[in-house]
């Protein structure tokens, strides 16, 4: 599916408020309701739009610390690991890297404690050589809308 003007446009509006409707988004974009449904099911068919959800403050709901966890692996084991640390609810991504490192983790965390156990809990997972865990200071920007 080649990506048009238009499809970037409704891309962009749904970043923005993806409980807007369609109709809303029709009168937005000067295309009738009918076609601004058509071309939103035609995204999410093709899974560029692959979901709709709410966008958190995590500070408000007590995840004061963000952490970013540097993972180094042996035996090939990495993306079996990586696969289980991602089910970990407080991870919000996961990633092959190049580098010194295998893997980057970033995790968000209520406190030290529950951080700590984080760390000590992924050093014991098998083939886990190393960690090196950042805490970050200052968010100066977070945000995964890239259009």
């Amino acid at each position: 599916m080649k990506i048009d003007d238009k499809d970037v446009q409704i891309l962009k509006y749904l970043l923005t408020d993806a409980r807007q409707s369609a109709r809303q988004l029709s009168h937005r974009l000067g295309v009738s309701t009918v076609t601004m449904i058509s071309r939103i099911k035609k995204l999410e068919e093709k899974k560029i739009i692959k979901g709709y959800a709410a966008r958190l403050d995590h500070e408000l709901l007590g995840y004061d610390i963000t952490a970013i966890i540097e993972i180094k692996t042996t035996q090939g084991k990495m993306l079996e690991i990586e696969n289980e640390i991602a089910k970990q609810d407080n991870v919000i991504a996961v990633y092959d890297i190049t580098g010194d490192a295998d893997t980057v983790v970033i995790a968000k965390f209520k406190d030290r404690a529950s951080l700590s156990v984080f760390v000590k809990k992924i050093s014991t997972i098998p083939n886990i050589e190393n960690t090196v865990t950042h805490i970050v200071l200052n968010t100066i920007k977070e945000d995964n809308r890239l259009i």
